[in-house]
């Protein structure tokens, strides 16, 4: 078995749009990995390659298998098809893990605005939703998702592809879904949107967990309260959450990589 993690740089081997992505995507996991939202090496944040229609837009970006969030890097990053289908990984025994081009996969091929795509199994995002209530509008953080969130029904390990159909209706025209008794899925228009927002709804699970543990009554503003706040941080109403941030969060990784055994991200 060849395990080893040190990958050679393909940079010269790709567009230059497509090794932004690579970077971008690979940022995006050492962001989710800072953050405490890693499961092992479990679940998966996918990007879709730039390019036009009949090209790389029908291929996206996925990590291999086995390895932790800390290890991914632009060059060790696989693309694959919407079907699954392995278009070039790096030459080692680590593969593409089925589940993630069957939820993802679904995503990208059904919304055609949407870039990146994560996934999360974190202790409060599997609370929330094991939870009958869903998500509750009891935080500012919380009240932006009200009336745009999806929720889908547990059916088991995301392996079967009939399961796609039925999570590309739930999560509508959302780019954030509740999977219930699983975790959570955010998406968006570039991998700092879709960061961005799953920071915001897995610091919404917390507090929602945190506030019932407390075993006291909680308050929630009026309907007209939760509406007009909920639209303020829909795409279009002030500005993209993720886009200003993005930079920011870019710096902070670079400034913790002078200080880290593991290779940067951006190589």
């Amino acid at each position: 078995m060849r395990y080893e993690t040190n990958f050679r740089s393909i940079r010269d081997q790709v567009s230059a749009e497509e090794w932004q992505a690579r970077v971008d995507l690979a940022a995006c996991y050492r962001l989710v990995d800072y953050y405490g939202m890693t499961d092992l090496t479990y679940n998966h944040v996918t990007a879709r390659v730039p390019g036009p229609p009949h090209e790389q837009r029908h291929h996206i970006l996925i990590n291999l298998y086995g390895l932790t969030y800390k290890e991914i890097t632009a060059s060790n990053l696989a693309k694959i098809d919407l079907d699954g289908e392995v278009i070039w990984k790096p030459d080692t025994d680590y593969y593409v893990n089925r589940a993630g081009y069957v939820i993802h996969g679904a995503i990208h091929r059904a919304r055609s605005d949407v870039t990146c795509v994560l996934h999360t199994h974190t202790r409060a995002g599997m609370a929330v939703a094991a939870m009958k209530c869903g998500l509750l509008p009891i935080s500012q953080t919380s009240i932006r998702f009200e009336g745009h969130i999806g929720y889908h029904d547990y059916e088991g390990p995301a392996i079967e592809l009939a399961e796609r159909e039925r999570l590309v209706k739930n999560l509508g025209a959302h780019d954030a879904m509740i999977l219930r008794n699983h975790g959570l899925l955010t998406c968006g228009p570039s991998c700092g949107e879709a960061f961005n927002l799953m920071y915001n709804l897995e610091l919404a699970c917390r507090t929602q967990v945190d506030a019932m543990a407390a075993r006291t009554e909680l308050t929630m503003p009026s309907g007209e309260v939760l509406a007009a706040t909920a639209n303020l941080y829909q795409p279009g109403a002030r500005r993209p959450y993720g886009v200003l941030e993005w930079p920011a969060m870019l710096r902070q990784l670079k400034a913790e990589a002078t200080h880290s055994a593991y290779p940067p991200y951006w190589v």
